[in-house]
């Protein structure tokens, strides 16, 4: 599966990082002759106020501290599930966003959180989710549930849906976060909710996609495709995250990746408030898109990072000609009847607000 890029601009430095999962962002062919240490050496200051910036390119990412207290909520018969409870299966940074956007709707409600170990409990503790490694394994079954959570952290992925999917009550929704990789678009060309899908078979990251909302879909349930995710450190750490030491790709200041690869971006406070509104409607058995409607060349992303006079030093340039184009995505049909608008209209009106 290809090379999945975080980019973080904080307060020291720029760097990417590498994960092996489904090919977004700056991804190139070559990109692994940059990979260096856990420590980064580069020393590109910021002129003034920070710019944390954490750009995943994909839905579901998970990055948390390897040294969280672990505490375990026992799936208890008394436990009593109320009619707003939320069950959240991955709760990530996108779930931890749905969790505080749904409380602010449904005040008093219970939040859940399933995971797959005890590392992260006591920081979801923190902020008002009840952990547990028993949720989808228990008696009980939730109004409400959100599958969150990355394909590659599971060997039986689509066991782990059916699991989400069999405690739901079926009384509220149920709700897959899913990508906008499946659509089968990579010239650059316009994307939007109807396009066709990559048929299964023919690439083995999209199968795993595919495969997932179909079997969220026979239950019932509902799949938001996410485009590409971001948000600031200073978010990132309010949601009780710790950075980790992962291996880092450096920033360049030159790069071999085309520089005409359109991009698609949504903020996670906005791809959160979608999931929200999508999960309150109760539609059942759709697929919905997110994303904000401003799709961004790879050479126009980094002309806006750099004309924001945030960093001292600037990206000079891209020089891959053959690594693949994207899609423009539009999402137009799903703001109209989820009946929603994002918080962030735009990549640059994120940077507005820095």
């Amino acid at each position: 599966m290809g090379l999945r890029m975080i980019v973080h601009f904080t307060a020291t430095n720029i760097c990417f990082n590498p994960f092996n999962h489904f090919s977004f962002g700056f991804t190139c062919s070559n990109s692994n002759k940059l990979l260096l240490s856990k420590t980064p050496s580069c020393g590109i200051r910021l002129k003034s106020t920070p710019l944390s910036l954490y750009l995943s390119f994909m839905a579901t990412n998970l990055h948390v501290s390897q040294s969280a207290p672990t505490h375990d909520f026992e799936a208890t018969p008394s436990l009593q599930i109320g009619q707003y409870d939320l069950l959240i299966v991955g709760p990530g940074i996108l779930g931890r966003l749905v969790a505080h956007t749904w409380r602010q709707e449904y005040p008093g409600c219970q939040v859940f959180g399933q995971t797959l170990t005890t590392d992260h409990h006591g920081e979801l503790i923190e902020i008002g989710i009840s952990p547990s490694l028993n949720w989808t394994g228990g008696k009980h079954k939730f109004p409400y549930v959100i599958f969150c959570a990355p394909p590659y952290q599971s060997s039986d992925y689509n066991g782990y849906i059916r699991l989400a999917a069999l405690s739901w009550n079926g009384e509220g929704s149920f709700l897959f976060t899913s990508s906008s990789a499946p659509y089968d678009c990579n010239d650059n060309g316009s994307c939007d909710e109807d396009t066709p899908v990559v048929p299964i078979g023919r690439s083995r990251r999209t199968d795993v996609l595919l495969n997932a909302e179909n079997i969220v879909l026979e239950f019932g349930g509902s799949v938001v495709r996410l485009s590409g995710l971001y948000i600031s450190f200073v978010e990132f750490n309010l949601l009780g995250f710790r950075r980790s030491n992962l291996s880092m790709l450096l920033f360049k200041g030159i790069v071999e990746c085309r520089p005409d690869h359109i991009l698609n971006l949504i903020h996670y406070e906005d791809a959160a408030s979608l999931s929200v509104a999508i999960l309150k409607k109760k539609f059942g058995e759709r697929i919905f898109l997110g994303c904000d409607n401003h799709p961004l060349s790879r050479q126009e992303i980094m002309d806006l990072v750099n004309q924001s006079g945030k960093l001292s030093k600037k990206f000079e340039k891209f020089i891959g000609t053959n690594d693949p184009l994207g899609k423009k995505l539009n999402n137009s049909r799903t703001r109209q009847e989820v009946g929603w608008e994002p918080k962030y209209s735009s990549f640059a009106h994120f940077l507005e607000t820095l």
